[in-house]
């Protein structure tokens, strides 16, 4: 029987409170590593109206100057106007730093995962990224509403923004996206109509791809309150690990729970879901399955996974037992071979923190290399 549904996903641009804070963290993180590949690092942000609270656990032997990272960030970002009211001159920077707790560095320290929990990787061949359709559209969406802004062809554009994407599918595969949803922050000069035509023409025509398109049919939302000129931290609180669906798969696939940003990777939250991810990609694209999901789970201070769980939604080659067995015999992932595979103790972090952590292969992000075919057809 043929199975059709329409899937949404989101994604926000880097001028979105809660990104700017996963920004900060990750930035401060990379400042650790930079001068100490083994600090430890877990670091969160809260942001509101002229403000930046930067609290959580740093260990390290090297110096970082926290508030100037903030602003650095902030001001990267493009919050440098008063009238935004929030910009990286006069927010106020607060910190509250202490210590990893010395009961989970015992467990670290013998090469132990950092926490227990679950994660879970994702791969497809819908897309040549091996995402998902709807979130790979909204995060290139999101990232083209930011290059707009920056790079002045639409300079009534500010920071703050929001996309959201809705595919139809027809036995698991897409068909045509039936919606999408831009919510951007704008100059209060600018007309409603103007932002709608533009953001049609330069973004959503542009970027979906043409045999999705049907330009008579498609539902578009642009700013549908009719205003957007108050954003940013000034209008919502930010912090750090509110949306982990945006980072992952967009809904797409299940989630263990865990945020990413500001943690170092003997944090599992953040290399196992790299692992992970990694892993399906590569059975994905060594032809093993057309998606392929895999749950791992680990306890806090044990290095071995706990369990293994693929699951390619019926689309394997061979049972989902048999690639699980092939994954447990030839793959690493022990929270000690998933760091040095991957070589995550480097200041790579912060480019991750916005437009997602998954599907960027010209990145240059180790966990979306293809280069582990050989050790699964290996068998």
């Amino acid at each position: 029987m043929s199975k059709e549904f329409i899937f949404t996903s989101e994604s926000v641009t880097e001028g979105h409170p809660d990104k700017i804070a996963d920004q900060i963290s990750d930035a401060i993180l990379d400042e650790v590593l930079k001068d100490d590949p083994f600090g430890r690092v877990a670091c969160e942000t809260f942001l509101t109206t002229g403000m930046a609270l930067i609290g959580g656990e740093i260990t390290t032997n090297t110096y970082v100057d926290i508030p100037q990272i903030a602003r650095d960030v902030i001001k990267d970002i493009g919050y440098v106007q008063a009238s935004y009211g929030f910009d990286a001159e006069t927010c106020a920077i607060l910190t509250a730093i202490n210590r990893q707790s010395s009961d989970i560095a015992l467990g670290v320290d013998k090469a132990g995962a950092g926490d227990q929990g679950m994660m879970v990787g994702f791969a497809t061949n819908e897309t040549p990224e091996l995402m998902p359709m709807p979130i790979q559209l909204a995060h290139t969406m999101a990232r083209e509403l930011a290059r707009l802004r920056k790079e002045g062809v639409l300079p009534y554009l500010r920071p703050d923004g929001k996309t959201q994407v809705s595919v139809r599918y027809i036995d698991w595969k897409p068909v045509s996206v039936e919606a999408v949803v831009i919510s951007t922050q704008h100059d209060p000069d600018v007309t409603q109509e103007k932002i709608r035509q533009d953001l049609i023409e330069y973004i959503i025509y542009k970027i979906i791809p043409p045999e999705l398109l049907n330009k008579d049919k498609l539902v578009v939302h642009i700013n549908p309150t009719g205003r957007f000129v108050q954003g940013g931290p000034h209008a919502d609180t930010g912090l750090t690990g509110r949306k982990i669906i945006v980072d992952t798969y967009g809904g797409f696939a299940k989630h263990g729970g865990g945020c990413f940003s500001g943690k170092d990777p003997t944090k599992v939250d953040r290399s196992a879901a790299y692992a992970v991810r990694h892993v399906a990609r590569n059975v994905v694209a060594a032809g093993m399955a057309e998606k392929c999901s895999i749950q791992i789970a680990y306890a806090i201070g044990v290095a071995e996974p706990i369990s293994i769980m693929v699951d390619t939604r019926g689309s394997g080659i061979i049972p989902d037992e048999e690639i699980t067995k092939i994954i447990g015999k030839n793959i690493d992932l022990t929270p000690g071979g998933i760091i040095e595979r991957l070589n995550l103790r480097k200041p790579i972090y912060r480019k991750t923190a916005a437009y997602g952590h998954f599907g960027r292969v010209e990145e240059g992000f180790t966990w979306e290399k293809d280069d582990m075919i050989g050790l699964l057809k290996k068998g």
